[in-house]
């Protein structure tokens, strides 16, 4: 079953669910589905009745705006119980910290933190929302110089974001303090199934344009990538397959690795794969692998036979996030021909509306190995060149 909500559903998601005829709900209502015309879309009671008797239920949510829903109406299950262990950040670290034992974290609330000493944190330090999403109110904090201007950036963004998700999704009265995970960020979406074995369906490695970087800009795939980490990540969802019991539970994870391979979590994101259908239908771009359809048809991607290749190309997501330091309702209009011209191949461009939201939209390329550059321009891009603002 897929639970769709805001802010955003693909039409790559939609066409699959017509295709599957997969039983459809709309906790915020019938926003892409007329549930009075389509054979698939289901009433709440009919959900929870379904829920109650399917005891190996699979739910896939494209939104985690979905997590009250769920919270509110399936407690009968151990959903509720395990998103929340995965969604709170704090949580998560204390479920993990037999597995790391050595990483530093603190909880600190939001009316704490403007009077907070930092001389005694161990640094550099990450700060961020202990229920975050797409690397809102993230910071790097090298040493004590730069705290004074961070939680002057805190407070600003704080005012900014708090309307535009609901507070199971960011939650900015508690935030996390956390040891700076050094090495390589990879970000992969993966399942467990029926008897709790691990499925992995992607990965893709997340680059930045500088240490302090933590934007969502450039995630790339290519065989290398998951032909150089399939087995150490397989490796880490089995541990937290025995801390959690999962079985028919889908995720998205975030870790880095450093230069001895040794891997480290970020975060666990549960019932969803990449957050605004994005590293889902990235895959099916680079490897034909329809993620939705293997999780709720229980199928497992032939890595085999697809890593026998030495295909070099890379795909990629690119996170068009507003870094021109202009409000989008102070900008006008956005230049999305200029900005696809920059391309060698152009997969798809999804426009968002940048007066709503702090992006402009997601852009989906093939790049060829020796065109890699077209990957750093738009890395380090703040995008200023595109925008026109408003007199």
């Amino acid at each position: 079953m897929i639970l769709l909500d805001l802010p955003y559903v693909s039409g790559f998601l939609l066409q699959t669910i017509r295709q599957n005829n997969f039983p459809v709900f709309e906790p915020s209502g019938p926003l892409h589905f007329d549930s009075g015309s389509e054979s698939f879309c289901l009433t709440e009671a009919e959900v929870i009745a379904y829920a109650r008797g399917n005891k190996d239920l699979r739910i896939y949510t494209n939104s985690e705006n979905s997590i009250n829903w769920i919270i509110n109406n399936l407690g009968f299950t151990d959903l509720p119980r395990v998103v929340t262990l995965f969604k709170d950040k704090v949580a998560f670290r204390k479920l993990t910290q037999p597995l790391f034992p050595g990483l530093y974290f603190r909880e600190v609330a939001l009316e704490n933190i403007f009077d907070l000493s930092i001389t005694a944190i161990p640094k550099p330090f990450v700060i961020k929302p202990s229920v975050g999403f797409f690397s809102l109110g993230v910071y790097t904090v090298n040493n004590d110089r730069d705290w004074e201007e961070i939680k002057n950036r805190i407070r600003a963004d704080i005012h900014d974001v708090k309307e535009l998700y609901p507070t199971e999704v960011l939650n900015t009265n508690t935030f996390i303090i956390e040891q700076y995970i050094t090495g390589t960020e990879y970000a992969f979406d993966a399942y467990y199934d029926e008897k709790g074995e691990t499925v992995i369906l992607n990965i893709l490695k997340h680059v930045f344009s500088s240490g302090d970087d933590v934007s969502d800009r450039v995630y790339l795939t290519s065989t290398a990538v998951i032909r150089e980490n399939f087995m150490r990540f397989n490796d880490f969802l089995k541990q937290i397959g025995n801390l959690v019991k999962l079985k028919n539970f889908p995720l998205h994870v975030e870790v880095r690795v450093d230069d001895n391979g040794n891997l480290v979590p970020i975060e666990i994101n549960p019932l969803r794969f990449g957050g605004w259908c994005t590293t889902a239908d990235t895959t099916w771009y680079a490897y034909g692998i329809n993620s939705y359809e293997y999780f709720l048809n229980n199928l497992k991607p032939d890595w085999d036979k697809i890593l026998e290749t030495n295909d070099s190309t890379i795909f990629s997501l690119i996170v068009l996030n507003n870094s021109t330091g202009v409000k989008g309702i102070d900008i006008e209009s956005f230049d999305y021909e200029k900005l696809l011209a920059r391309f060698h191949k152009p997969l798809e461009l999804r426009r968002i509306d940048f007066t709503a939201f702090p992006l402009f939209g997601f852009l989906f390329t093939e790049t060829a190995s020796d065109n890699y550059c077209e990957l750093e321009r738009i890395l380090t891009s703040d995008l200023k060149e595109y925008i026109t603002t408003r007199q």
